[in-house]
């Protein structure tokens, strides 16, 4: 007898499948006219078929009713599409661009990233009530690296192309990618401090002292510098062994084009067994493994990494839809509902763009001040930070008394850092997924109704702009008046090169210069006899 069976499994792919193949038939419009990020469109679907809305998927019993089971999948559901996105992100720089454009990226992953986590923690110290400094060190370091998911909205498509130059682009994504796997050292840092100084058997100066030793020891030679050597190491060897298989004609096609895809999941994989960073590994081995172009340049009409890139996306902010915790942001002990809309203001306003702007002479890709303006604030908080939000939550679970429980100032931060960091992820999301669509509604409005007003205002006619003739001459000069909004058979005209200003015609009105002073184009010494064309038209002699 066929019975219906709703497991997990097929409720997922059919969710999943219809809401790909939905976005696939009317991507295009959503992306290249109304310029709509898929993460904005896709966290909506996950919200939508999540227990909040239609109650599709549960995401918490795929994970067994256990929350802890929960953080892990979205760690490292993460820890996948990030070392995907940051291995395409290295190979998509051009030839050795980590090595040509280093001062720039110093500026950015230096005093600008460092400004951007101080600038982040002080707007969460002011906002969220009653909260340690330190806590809001912690806090303010996983929203303070830019996404390279979300990054890559404005550098891709016809507005990128159209808008953005391509020095630009590139710097976006070098910065994007490099400075996820920084952020471990701002956020451990801060963590340590917490865990140790809070020991009452370490004493706060011994304490201190053991956080710096690990903040030094374990996170910067350990997890950053072996992983920059680990990717680096790594994206030679797969250069070198793809560069000898394609020469045997040992590699097909198909195996070629997924090579970058399948050295982004073992590094993910091979990092996670050592315990290192293997988000900066991947982008690291992403450029060394392009780094003399051959790669990039034998895949650069390949459509199969963008693929994979956008289904990985539209996967992942679904599922952020779907597990994020949603009433939290109005019921919760932590911070009131008008205050944390006003702290996802601020930090939109102030995390990045003041330091930016104010860097931006000693970034050579920043040519001029819009285009500061613009990449201060598109530095987007997305899926890296979640990522360091289940970073700092499993690191937190571990911050016990001596009853083998979680500290009570420990379970504080994790609830704190939940509300927080969950808040300021949907706001970019939202922010920087409709600030261009905005901009281009706010661009064109203006002359729509410019347009629709003049067209109403002269029902009765055709716009015109136009000069009538008025007797006596003035010195053998005839004197001009202005006329508009009829159809009144007038002269053809041009300017006099004696003019200091000319005067010109621009959708139906005239905009005067110094001199008003026109003379006929058949000027002589006795009365002008001009010959009549129709509607008020005017040739000017000059090109204007």
């Amino acid at each position: 007898m066929p019975a219906l069976a709703p497991t997990s499994f097929n409720t997922v792919c059919w969710v999943l499948g219809g809401f790909v193949t939905l976005f696939g038939l009317v991507s295009y419009l959503l992306k290249e006219k109304l310029y709509l990020s898929e993460a904005l469109i896709s966290l909506l679907a996950g919200v939508t078929f999540s227990p909040y809305g239609l109650n599709f998927i549960d995401p918490l019993n795929y994970a067994q009713g256990s929350v802890a089971n929960l953080n892990s999948i979205t760690l490292n559901f993460s820890r996948l599409v990030l070392g995907v996105q940051l291995v395409l992100a290295g190979v998509q720089l051009p030839s050795r661009y980590l090595k040509a454009e280093w001062k720039s990226l110093l500026m950015l992953l230096g005093p600008i990233m460092t400004c951007m986590w101080l600038f982040s923690s002080m707007v969460i110290w002011a906002m969220v009530p009653n909260i340690p400094f330190l806590h809001a060190l912690a806090v303010g370091a996983c929203v303070t690296p830019t996404d390279p998911v979300l990054s890559s909205g404005i550098v891709k498509g016809k507005f990128a192309d159209k808008n953005v130059p391509k020095g630009l682009q590139k710097i976006i994504i070098a910065e994007s990618g490099a400075n996820d796997g920084l952020g471990y050292p701002f956020l451990f840092l801060a963590l340590y401090v917490i865990k140790y100084t809070g020991e009452e058997n370490l004493g706060q100066t011994k304490g201190t002292q053991e956080a710096m030793r690990l903040w030094l020891g374990e996170t910067w030679i350990y997890v950053v510098l072996l992983s920059v050597v680990y990717g680096a190491v790594i994206g030679w060897i797969a250069r070198e062994l793809l560069h000898w298989t394609e020469e045997k004609n040992f590699v097909d096609r198909e195996s070629f084009l997924v090579f970058a895809i399948a050295l982004a999941v073992f590094i993910v994989g091979s990092c996670g067994l050592i315990g290192s960073d293997d988000v900066l590994a991947c982008f690291i081995a992403g450029n060394v493994f392009t780094w003399d172009d051959w790669f990039r340049l034998r895949t650069l009409d390949d459509s199969l990494q963008p693929t994979v890139d956008m289904l990985l996306n539209l996967s992942i902010f679904m599922w952020f839809g779907a597990i994020c915790p949603w009433p939290k942001f109005l019921h919760n002990d932590i911070i009131p509902i008008y205050r944390l809309i006003s702290l996802g203001i601020l930090i939109l306003l102030l995390r990045r763009l003041p330091i930016v702007f104010a860097l931006h002479k000693f970034i050579h890709q920043i040519e001029e001040k819009r285009q500061a303006v613009f990449m201060g604030f598109f530095g987007p908080i997305g899926v890296s930070a979640i990522f360091y939000l289940y970073i700092g939550l499993d690191f937190l679970d571990g911050v016990t008394d001596q009853n083998g429980l979680q500290r009570a100032d420990a379970a504080v931060l994790a609830e704190v850092m939940t509300v927080v960091v969950w808040f300021l992820t949907v706001c970019s999301i939202l922010v920087h997924g409709l600030s261009i669509p905005f901009a281009k509604i706010g661009f064109h409005l203006p002359q729509v109704l410019s347009q629709a007003f003049n067209s109403t205002g002269n029902s009765g006619s055709r716009p015109l702009c136009g000069l009538e003739g008025t007797e006596p001459e003035v010195d053998g000069r005839p004197k001009w008046r202005q006329i508009f909004g009829q159809s009144t058979p007038t002269s053809t005209y041009t300017l006099s090169p004696a003019s200091a200003s000319p005067s010109y015609c621009i959708r139906g009105s005239v905009t005067p210069g110094k001199s008003s002073e026109f003379t006929p184009l058949n000027e002589s010494a006795g009365p002008a006899t001009p010959l009549a064309m129709p509607y008020g038209t005017i040739r000017l002699s000059n090109k204007l």
